[in-house]
């Protein structure tokens, strides 16, 4: 089977993200999770806390590493060797934004093939943004990310307050 990248921003990583790595991991010979360094978001954490954090999260899976990159996803395909990229679909409203990268990508470089995973039911509605937020204003995120993840979202946000 293939090498297959799954890039994002996972500022932070929650336990959606991990899903689909996971369920990658049981497709794919090997997953490499590309921390991206998005220069379109602000975000709280730096590309090098969220490769900690990425790495911390997935660390008990064998055949699941992870890389940061900054710049085009495309140009990971060569550098690892890989011919997939992973991308998880919430719901519909996903899709659009999802299926024009996709092409782009493919546009970018014809190996570039992209292959959409589901998360379970049970982590459609969670995203970094909204995590955050809930964090931000005091509010529990208990179980929608790894607990090591958690404690620094937690800390960074009373950092911030004082």
């Amino acid at each position: 089977m293939p090498i297959a990248l799954y890039p994002g921003s996972f500022d932070p990583i929650t336990n959606g993200h991990i899903d689909i790595a996971v369920r990658a991991a049981k497709i794919f010979t090997e997953v490499i999770v590309i921390v991206a360094d998005n220069l379109q978001k602000t975000c709280l954490f730096s590309v090098d806390e969220r490769l900690e954090m990425v790495r911390e999260s997935l660390k008990d899976i064998k055949n699941i590493s992870a890389a940061k990159h900054r710049g085009l996803v495309v140009e990971c395909i060569e550098a690892y060797k890989a011919t997939v990229i992973i991308r998880g679909l919430r719901a519909l409203s996903d899709f659009d934004y999802e299926f024009q990268m996709a092409f782009t990508n493919r546009e970018l470089n014809s190996r570039a093939d992209t292959v959409f995973l589901m998360p379970s039911v049970n982590y459609t509605y969670l995203s970094s943004t909204m995590i955050r937020q809930i964090a931000q204003l005091g509010g529990e995120v208990k179980g929608m990310l790894p607990e090591c993840v958690r404690r620094k979202l937690v800390e960074k946000y009373n950092i911030q307050k004082k």
